[in-house]
């Protein structure tokens, strides 16, 4: 397995605090995608959380913007929540947001992201594993290349791990070409990014995992007087 330079690649790591923010940025993340409840995939963080993750970080950040767990069909009001979402983020100065509506048939729904991304514009906007649940998700590629507002693209290749689905990752990053990134997603870790990077040779690589926060956590610990009975 060949090593691999983190500083030629984008590493984002989603995390749920700015306490977990800031142990990945140290252990060398490069962007934050932030998140509450990750068991359920990731839906929209409480404000609170966006403001302290604001102070606590300097790399590129990214929020959630997503009512609820479970699919990615949503109703008119769960979209105007998401919209209004969306106008906070704005105000705050986020810079990128992280979204993805379907149809019912599981398709992208073209109209609702439309709008979102626009609603979001200058901010940029990426896509995210919603297109790993469409029927092709080289199909949904193509459809997202007429949302203009979109910028980049988070994908296991419609795989249950990026390893899995390195062969539609392979032909996303060829087709989205200079259209907009392709983020692998997928299972990655610290542990496993250069086996995944080989198979895939992309350049942005996103995960709960990517970085190594255990050993950042223990040099905390140890930096940490020891408290004992005298």
């Amino acid at each position: 397995m060949s090593k691999i330079d983190p500083s030629d690649l984008i590493l984002e790591a989603v995390v749920d605090s700015h306490e977990a923010a800031q142990e990945a940025v140290r252990a060398g993340a490069g962007r934050i995608e932030l998140c509450s409840r990750l068991d359920l995939g990731g839906v929209s963080p409480h404000v609170r959380t966006i403001r302290s993750c604001m102070k606590a970080i300097s790399v590129p950040l990214k929020i959630m913007v997503r009512p609820r767990g479970g699919d990615f069909v949503y109703s008119s009001s769960e979209i105007s929540q998401m919209e209004k979402e969306i106008a906070i983020l704005k105000r705050f100065g986020i810079e990128e947001v992280v979204l993805g509506c379907l149809t019912p048939e599981g398709k992208v729904d073209v109209e609702a992201t439309n709008h979102l991304a626009d609603s979001a514009y200058p901010m940029r906007v990426t896509f995210h594993k919603a297109i790993d649940v469409t029927p092709d998700p080289l199909e949904a590629l193509e459809t997202l290349k007429g949302v203009r507002s979109v910028t980049a693209i988070l994908t296991s290749g419609g795989a249950p791990t990026a390893l899995e689905g390195q062969e539609n990752i392979r032909k996303m990053i060829a087709s989205a070409g200079e259209r907009f990134p392709i983020i692998s997603a997928g299972k990655i870790t610290w542990l496993n990014l250069p086996e995944v990077h080989a198979a895939i040779g992309g350049k942005e690589y996103h995960g709960r995992k990517i970085v190594n926060t255990i050993v950042m956590g223990q040099a905390t610990e140890s930096r940490e007087p020891r408290r004992g009975r005298r």
